[in-house]
């Protein structure tokens, strides 16, 4: 993924890095034998945070469920210190149970008739300070802003008071002084205090006020800071964190809307392809993303398999894009079937903001931002299931979002399938790695890698195709009969380690290299 000849030529020179083993290290969530999964439990989001010690996923039930990391620590080695170090590759990486929390809420649109699912769509995590993390979560309509704070518990202490005492001495003042002050209109007779200067009654010498300790014990307490809502009449697919810190964007299927993290009541709309009829809409918005490092730059997709580069400086409203990628299709290959599987569920940017990482329903294909003639690169995922295609439409699978991740150095790209199987592909020049790995089915079996087709070279080795994957139709990359009712449709690659979390229906599974 290097530009250049010289990023070429060394490329060249060292060869592409050998395929990793992948290992099972854990999971969360998984069901025992016979035992049903409800509906609400099932995984919709996941997401690493940026420093990779705090996992995050949202479910079906509105729920968001945080991990944290657990083997920061070794050998007398502090979090730091290890941060400052490359983890070792037989590192066993491994979370535990943080917290979770309610963050959305089933609702109803009385003006549109319409239910509100409380799945949670996407989470994105925010800048932490003063030991607080801060994300943000949306189902279909509203975006939340969270914060959560370890905070140490507060308890009230003992009163330090005789109860015989306090009795006499209550009863005394209650019986005597009101009455008085009732009769002739005066205060209390001071006879019925002693003559002690701290002006507590007879038998009071030791009262004091019920006092709040903080004991060792802390909790961790998730607070809502805002809500935005009531910014888009359709279906919110993504958000994405600025590079500023300040700002994030949220997507719709026909705008994309600017928002202030400070600003909940309103925000700017940068990109509207709704059409003045709404019967001359041929696509619709898919997936957007923020630039890592270019505040000014954002990428979204389209379900005609295209993905636009704008840039918020050139106008307020960036209806016209500065880049379109598109992979143009071989002459003679239309069939009612090309635009649906063409369509872009999920865009990615590389760590580096060189190359855009897209998956749609058959293909990966990684972009060059400053090659706009087509992907540099294509990794067949379902070249199989062509023959299928009428099936997969009968019962709605071809509809399927499926997620894409890259490696935090970009040589590697994953992405799920069917079977609860998620795949790995090498992406660096000459790299033939393609693996396939079943999360769900006995974890700890040893996977081995799949046999894959060399790569198919065009003019360089940068803009070669290519070509991997089983296309035994009917069955998967493991010989195993294939199973539509199980997908894998999210994941997300550690930003500095081999490691891969992954969701196969309530159950998190993570893999490490």
């Amino acid at each position: 993924m290097n530009g250049g000849d010289g990023g070429d030529a060394a490329a060249a020179t060292a060869g592409p890095p050998a395929p990793l083993e992948w290992k099972f290290s854990q999971v969360f969530g998984e069901r025992s034998a016979g035992e049903e999964v409800q509906e609400v439990d099932i995984i919709s989001a996941i997401e690493f945070d940026k420093t990779g010690n705090h996992l995050a996923t949202g479910d079906r039930g509105g729920r968001v469920v945080l991990f944290e990391r657990t083997d920061a620590k070794e050998h007398g080695r502090n979090r730091k210190d290890l941060e400052k170090m490359d983890y070792p590759i037989s590192r066993h990486p491994e979370f535990r149970y943080k917290t979770e929390f309610q963050s959305h809420e089933p609702e109803f649109d009385y003006l549109k008739s319409l239910e509100i699912e409380e799945k949670i769509n996407k989470i994105r995590w925010c800048q932490t300070a003063n030991g607080a993390v801060f994300l943000l979560s949306t189902n279909d309509k509203t975006i939340k802003f969270w914060k959560v704070q370890e905070k140490k518990v507060k308890k009230i202490s003992e009163l330090n008071v005789d109860p015989s005492k306090v009795c006499s001495a209550a009863s005394s003042m209650v019986s005597s002084s009101p009455k008085q002050y009732l009769s002739n209109g005066s205060y209390p007779d001071r006879s019925h205090f002693s003559s002690r200067n701290d002006g507590l009654p007879d038998g009071i010498h030791s009262l004091r006020l019920p006092m709040v300790i903080t004991s060792g014990e802390t909790s961790l307490i998730a607070r809502c800071r805002r809500v935005y809502a009531h910014a888009h009449d359709y279906h919110i697919n993504s958000i994405s964190n600025n590079s500023d810190y300040e700002t994030f964007i949220s997507a719709d299927d026909l705008r994309i809307n600017l928002w202030n993290l400070e600003i909940s009541s309103q925000s700017f709309n940068i990109v509207d392809v709704k059409p003045a009829n709404m019967e001359d809409l041929t696509e619709v918005i898919t997936s957007a993303e923020f630039h890592p490092t270019h505040c000014n730059m954002l990428a979204y997709s389209s379900s005609k398999g295209s993905i636009r580069l704008i840039d918020l400086r050139q106008s307020a409203l960036c209806d016209s894009h500065s880049k379109l990628f598109e992979d143009q299709e071989a002459p003679g290959s239309r069939s009612f079937f090309t635009e649906i599987i063409a369509s872009m569920s999920d865009v990615k940017f590389a760590k580096d903001g060189r190359h855009i990482l897209s998956r749609d329903y058959m293909t990966l294909k990684l972009w060059d931002i400053n090659m706009d003639s087509g992907p540099v690169a294509t990794f067949q995922v379902h070249e199989y299931l062509r023959p299928k295609l009428c099936d997969l439409y009968e019962n709605d699978s071809i509809f399927d979002k499926f997620e894409c991740c890259l490696s935090g150095d970009g040589l590697r790209v994953a992405t799920g399938s069917y079977s609860n199987l998620f795949r790995v592909f090498g992406c660096s020049a000459g790299s033939t790695e393609a693996t396939t790995l079943d999360a769900s089915k006995n974890p700890m079996r040893r996977q081995i890698q799949t046999p894959s087709r060399p790569a198919r070279s065009l003019s360089s080795s940068i803009t070669r195709v290519v070509r991997r994957g089983s296309e035994s139709p009917g069955v998967d990359s493991n010989g195993n009969s294939f199973d539509f009712t199980t997908k894998l449709l999210h994941l997300a690659w550690h930003p500095s380690e081999n490691s891969i979390a992954c969701a196969a229906a309530n159950s998190l599974y993570m893999y490490y290299a």
